[in-house]
């Protein structure tokens, strides 16, 4: 129907016009392509140990990727809402980045080798409305995770789709997760397909049942004092 049509151009348009916009703020921000995130003086949080192996922790559920019907979604309190197909994601301004990578299970390992696009580009995209405080990640098997605007401007912060240059494989998130290297892992939602800009705290599927709001590894965050 040419209503369809008309609104879809309108949608296509405003879409160029603010991915052009977040292109132009990355080159500003003189995104080279590469960054390695630095790590704290101390690199090995305490009460973590070191292991050259990925092990794979979820709520059970490894949901399938379709690339032809996936879409992230980025809404709540923003004034540009987009659902980005998995290309259009990647066409957006994106980094290599190497991190370590720090399990409220105890585990550690170093050197993680990721890509995806900064959160700083979301925001530029997406541009929250001025009351907007926090963000609820959202994934496809149900699971989400809450983070501070602030936690999640850190410059480390991507939305990730690609692991040592392959796609993220499906028992480590495939097909977008979200990596914040100076939070707790589960503060990164795997199965990324909503990004949810909110007015005020929501706690996610762990925070309500004990975990941490905040989960700084340096802190040994783990559990909530209030529960």
């Amino acid at each position: 129907m040419p209503s369809d049509t008309n609104g879809s151009e309108q949608f296509s348009a405003k879409y160029l016009h603010v991915k052009a916009r977040a292109v132009e703020r990355a080159r500003e921000r003189g995104e080279t392509g590469t960054r390695v995130a630095v790590p704290r003086t101390q690199r090995l949080p305490p009460g973590q140990y070191l292991t050259q192996k990925f092990p794979v922790l979820d709520l059970g559920v490894q949901p399938p990727f379709d690339p032809d019907t996936y879409r992230l979604t980025i809404n709540g309190a923003v004034r540009n809402p987009v659902s980005l197909t998995f290309d259009e994601l990647r066409d957006l301004p994106s980094i290599e980045l190497t991190a370590d990578f720090h399990c409220v299970t105890h585990w550690s390992r170093y050197d993680l080798n990721w890509t995806g696009v900064p959160f700083e580009t979301i925001v530029d995209l997406v541009d929250p409305l001025p009351e907007a405080t926090h963000v609820m990640q959202h994934a496809l098997e149900g699971y989400k995770t809450n983070n501070s605007m602030e936690e999640l401007s850190h410059p480390d912060v991507i939305v990730a789709y690609a692991l040592d240059g392959e796609p993220i494989p499906r028992e480590h998130g495939a097909p977008v997760r979200i990596i914040a290297p100076h939070l707790y892992a589960w503060k990164g939602a795997k199965f990324l397909n909503r990004i949810e800009f909110m007015t005020r705290d929501q706690r996610g599927f762990w925070e309500v049942n004990g975990y941490h709001n905040h989960a700084d590894p340096w802190s040994e965050e783990r559990f909530s004092k209030d529960e």
